[in-house]
């Protein structure tokens, strides 16, 4: 951690170790964009290392200490890199300060006027949603989100205007850190309790980001824990709830998309349409219409913005289709927000939602386990794999069968089907995949390259029918 607050205001050189990443890479994009002369290195070669040289970042396969140039005034790590890393070395012995993902975004964030956009889940498509808001509005905003927003292909821009709109992580503490001048609270679930050390500090934390803010607040009315924790704090509501300051009424929704009306103070303020799926994305919506409006957008620019919003990466992606059978990706790995898939899924009136789901992390598959008893109810078939460790080592007794367990304990009656093994994932789901199916993956790991496997091995096999259709089964 830095010893004294960083000024980003004046160019200098930044070395970035550990550039490789999604989070990394779209920081040191940043930095070069805001002015500063940016290197960097990784273990490995990255998708994103033609992006960053086109962007005038030098990137180094390898870690080294030569790798720091004499000129090196700061040096930020991903939370990966370790402290006996070479180059982490190398700076601390020239007296260099060595900043954490938290210290660099936090600098950065002090530069303008930061918009923080946390909760459970949700954050990245709401922040991609108002970060379209704004640009749609004349306010040339900057943004740094988890994920690539598919009208602009990139996960962050450093622009002219005023504010900045960041994805606010509360794994290891960093929205706690972003000095910000408003702040979005989607919900408030159970999730990266070792960090927190329990469910309790978590809340409390959440309390701490909202209470904290210079500005508006913006929380989700139909989540009974930020409704809570926002109740004496003069947040603005937004949702489904009578309660809320913006109510969402009027809902359509259908497998193309979803529509409501807005309304505050008793005025129906208009129509707002989003040409993609789901109950979650429509209250996403609605949360970054409620927050652009209380920054200065017009309604107008609200509706445009969220009209053509074409999605985020791994947020209900549509991924093809072969022999009639539809294949949509999703980032889900927490029950609710399981749930939240498997109920756009069942906007689209599928013939049958065929799940694959992907457990992420032991130490959250040893915590919440049981909660995912309940979570596959609207899927027709679901299909478990082990775990993605995501950096973790291996727990005793931890893997993917306690979800199966958990479903069939409380639905001994489902079809639930635990294959640990990509290549008897890939045979199952080629031969149970038939006309009028959706395969829906869910999963924060390497779940997202499944589509594409079934999908070449689907364009070699004859299209299965279901029974009843008067043709071979």
């Amino acid at each position: 951690m830095a010893d004294e607050p960083i000024d980003l205001g004046r160019p200098q050189s930044v070395h970035i170790i550990g550039i490789g990443g999604a989070g990394m890479s779209a920081i040191a994009g940043v930095l070069a964009s805001m002015g500063h002369h940016v290197t960097g290195s990784d273990l490995k070669a990255s998708a994103a290392f033609d992006r960053l040289a086109s962007e005038g970042v030098t990137v180094t396969v390898g870690h080294d200490a030569a790798n720091l140039g004499a000129d090196v005034g700061l040096v930020a790590r991903s939370t990966a890199i370790p402290d006996r890393n070479v180059e982490v070395v190398a700076a601390q012995e020239r007296g260099v300060p060595v900043l954490s993902r938290a210290d660099i975004l936090s600098a950065i964030a002090a530069t303008r006027r930061t918009v923080a956009v946390a909760g459970t889940h949700g954050k990245t498509t709401t922040s991609s949603m108002l970060a379209l808001v704004l640009v749609r509005a004349g306010l040339h905003p900057s943004f740094i989100i988890g994920g690539d927003v598919n009208e602009i292909g990139t996960g962050a821009v450093w622009d002219s205007g005023d504010w900045f709109v960041i994805e606010a992580d509360e794994s290891d503490g960093t929205f706690l850190r972003l000095p910000r001048r408003a702040a979005v609270v989607t919900n408030v679930e159970p999730d990266h309790l070792e960090h927190w050390g329990g469910f309790d500090a978590l809340r409390a934390a959440f309390r701490s980001f909202l209470a904290d803010t210079d500005g508006p607040t913006v929380v989700c009315a139909d989540d009974e824990l930020a409704w809570d924790l926002s109740r004496d704090l003069g947040a603005v509501s937004y949702g489904l709830e009578d309660r809320a300051d913006y109510q969402m009424r009027a809902v359509e929704r259908s497998r193309s998309g979803t529509s409501f009306e807005l309304w505050h103070e008793g005025a129906n303020l208009g129509t707002l349409s989003l040409p993609i799926a789901g109950m979650h994305n429509a209250r996403n919506a609605c949360a970054a219409a409620v927050t652009a409006l209380l920054l200065g957008a017009s309604f107008d620019a609200c509706q445009s913005a969220l009209a053509t919003f074409a999605g985020v990466a791994r947020r209900f992606q549509y991924r093809g289709e072969a022999n009639g059978i539809t294949f949509i990706d999703d980032y889900a790995h927490l029950p609710t927000e399981v749930e939240a898939a498997l109920a756009a899924a069942a906007d689209g009136h599928w013939a049958r939602t065929v799940c694959v789901f992907q457990p992420h992390r032991y130490s959250r598959t040893a915590s919440l386990w049981p909660t995912f008893a309940d979570a596959f109810a609207a899927a027709d078939v679901l299909v478990v794999t082990d775990i993605y460790a995501s950096g973790e080592a291996p727990r005793p007794g931890i893997s993917g069968r306690l979800i199966v367990q958990a479903v069939l304990d409380a639905h001994p009656w489902r079809r639930v089907v635990y294959l640990p093994h990509r290549a008897d994932l890939v045979s199952f789901l080629a031969s149970e995949l038939r006309l009028g199916d959706l395969c829906l993956t869910l999963g924060a790991g390497d779940l997202t390259t499944l589509p594409d496997a079934i999908l070449s091995r689907l364009a070699d096999t004859p299209l299965h029918l279901p029974s009843g259709t008067g043709q071979p089964d």
